[in-house]
């Protein structure tokens, strides 16, 4: 069954199909033919043969209407000898079906599997194969907001690439790089990009993204540093709302929406008064008394 990185390295050529023929391009030095459209198709690579050849992504790059290259996109986490078997198969297969060029990308989060996976494979007489092969040290080291911005699928694979680095504070830039390139997307993906993120951090780069000073950092952008002020207005607001909701028991949408919207200067009083008030109204600053269901 595949696994949660599995599927997770997966997801973002899903998502941009176009990240695979730039990172042949860019890091991998391979060529690729211009092309005007990259979209997912059927992996299913069985041609009349009795067993089943499924790869676990294709990408077809397309222009007028035609496909004029392919990639066939593998993640392998570890070592498969009968990969060196199969992968011929599926280069051959697809490029019998749609008359292109075809070549294999391999994706992998560990450098010994990646050396593996790059050695040629010897077919017989003077055929040989071999694929492209990404290894977390070929991914490139994100770091511009700017530019994880503008590609944000890549930014996300070089902090999950670099997330257990030795260099903690590299780690950690790099994923602050792809979290603000997260905040503009749809909701569900920017939820699932900043998890992915987190999770492939080390405790060490973990621990300095945490106590990492917004004061003292030097952002590039009025958009990263309204960003980062307004996480810790998010963050400052949930820690008063738990602690409004253990004095005084479960709060209204108003009250909710009162200290969700209020400034961080406003939330530090609020905190002030919690340590002293004997009622929510007196915590808030407020003589009109809110809703407040009581403690059990």
């Amino acid at each position: 069954m595949p696994s949660h990185l599995h599927e997770s390295h997966l997801l973002l050529f899903r998502n941009q199909p176009a990240l695979a023929p730039e990172l042949i391009r860019a890091v991998l030095n391979g060529k690729v033919p211009e092309y005007h459209e990259a979209r997912i198709v059927s992996a299913d690579l069985t041609d009349i043969q009795p067993a089943e050849y499924r790869a676990d992504l294709v990408i077809e790059l397309r222009d007028d209407n035609a496909p004029v290259f392919a990639i066939i996109l593998e993640v392998q986490l570890s070592v498969e000898k009968r990969k060196h078997y199969v992968w011929p198969a599926y280069v051959a297969n697809l490029r019998a079906r749609l008359r292109c060029p075809v070549c294999l990308l391999v994706v992998t989060a560990d450098e010994a599997v990646a050396r593996w996976a790059a050695r040629s494979v010897e077919m017989g007489g003077p055929q040989f194969f071999a694929p492209y092969v990404l290894g977390p040290s070929c991914v490139p080291e994100v770091i511009d907001e700017h530019a994880a911005r503008a590609n944000p699928e890549l930014a996300v694979l070089s902090a999950m690439a670099h997330g257990r680095d030795t260099n903690v504070e590299r780690a950690a830039q790099i994923a602050i790089a792809a979290q603000l390139a997260s905040v503009g997307l749809d909701a569900d993906r920017s939820k699932l990009y900043f998890d992915l993120i987190l999770n492939s951090l080390g405790e060490a780069a973990r621990n300095a993204l945490n106590t990492m000073d917004a004061r003292t950092y030097e952002y590039q952008s009025d958009f990263a540093r309204h960003y980062v002020a307004q996480g810790e207005v998010k963050g400052r607001a949930a820690l008063i709302l738990r602690l409004l909701a253990f004095r005084f028991g479960a709060l209204s949408a108003d009250v909710r929406d009162t200290v969700i919207s209020a400034s961080i200067t406003d939330l530090d009083a609020i905190g002030e008064r919690l340590l002293s008030a004997a009622t929510l109204a007196e915590a808030l600053g407020q003589s009109e008394r809110h809703n407040v269901t009581p403690p059990a």
